[in-house]
């Protein structure tokens, strides 16, 4: 029991928190759309109902990533969370398609909405909620891309930097833009329809909100059909494994260098070029002392390191490298 609550408490923080408040709001949106009968907030609804099954989907899937390697899987459990993020994107997709079909359904037989205030206090509290998930899963990308950013520089960074996060952070992320955009079109729908006559803003904005949850569906996927295929970290991130290793001044050069994304952490194969007259053993003390210094990274899960003595010959030149 310790030990799952140990691989619990390592879980994607986003994905827990985000589907909590979804479920929460999912609930009072469910409420409010069968008490007002607005179309807008059942797709609204739909969308918090989606969230909330994918976050608590994907947590769980963050929880098992974070299982030690066995014998069997000796590279580890990072890519499942690839996997589960791709069930969640079914899902939305799913959803997507209830939503958009119950948008033309609401076109062409729009119903006159009730409750008018209930509606209205419903979508502040979801924009307020999704708002504050959202930016939460801004903060993580810019934690997850190391960046050292405060206040509203956060939303720039996160944007930016979004394809370096985790794979869950990227789902709450994509996932919260739409929910909150969402939740402010079905708050415009709802104000414009009740002031006006025009019914069909209802069956409208259900439709415009279907059509982001594709794109999230889209987006998430892609990245993650990419990641079970297995691929390549960010630049940055080999240039901070290269200065790590050439910082040590037994290594001339890196002959070779590959480092693949494993869930959210890096897995690493290198061969490195030590100085020449080196014995053996010495060799093979700057071999370990570098794979631990690179396993002391908190994003690196896996070292294999290959050594050779220098060719004389320069295969990682200065200009590949930033300083992190």
């Amino acid at each position: 029991m310790s030990s799952l609550w140990r691989l619990i408490k390592k879980g994607n923080t986003s994905s827990a928190i985000a589907a909590l408040g979804n479920t929460a709001l999912a609930i009072l949106k469910g409420v409010a759309a069968a008490i007002s009968g607005s179309g807008a907030m059942f797709a609204s609804a739909m969308h918090s109902i989606a969230d909330a099954v994918n976050q608590g989907f994907v947590f769980a899937g963050s929880v098992i990533a974070e299982r030690q390697p066995t014998r069997r899987f000796p590279t580890g459990f990072g890519r499942i969370i690839n996997l589960f993020c791709m069930v969640a994107v079914l899902v939305v997709t799913i959803m997507a398609y209830e939503t958009v079909l119950e948008g033309f359904h609401l076109i062409a037989h729009p119903a006159e909405a009730t409750n008018f205030l209930l509606s209205f206090i419903v979508l502040l509290i979801a924009i307020a909620i999704d708002g504050l998930i959202l930016f939460k899963a801004m903060k993580e990308i810019t934690k997850e891309a190391r960046l050292k950013v405060s206040g509203f520089a956060i939303i720039g960074a996160a944007v930016r930097n979004a394809g370096r996060a985790a794979p869950p952070t990227r789902l709450v992320f994509y996932e919260d833009i739409v929910a909150t955009s969402g939740a402010v079109l079905a708050l415009l729908a709802v104000v414009l329809s009740h002031f006006t006559s025009f019914n069909q803003l209802d069956g409208v904005a259900a439709i415009i909100i279907g059509i982001l949850m594709f794109g999230v569906a889209f987006k998430v996927g892609y990245d993650n059909m990419v990641g079970l295929i297995g691929v390549s970290a960010p630049v940055d991130v080999e240039n901070r494994i290269a200065n790590i290793l050439l910082s040590d001044p037994n290594v001339v050069d890196i002959s070779r260098l590959r480092v693949l994304q494993e869930g959210r952490t890096y897995h690493v194969e290198a061969i490195i070029e030590l100085r020449k007259g080196m014995t053996l053993a010495d060799a093979d003390d700057v071999k370990f002392r570098n794979r631990d210094k690179l396993l002391n990274d908190p994003d690196i899960s896996d070292v294999a390191l290959a050594i050779i003595e220098d060719n004389s010959s320069k295969n990682w030149t200065q200009s590949q490298i930033q300083t992190p």
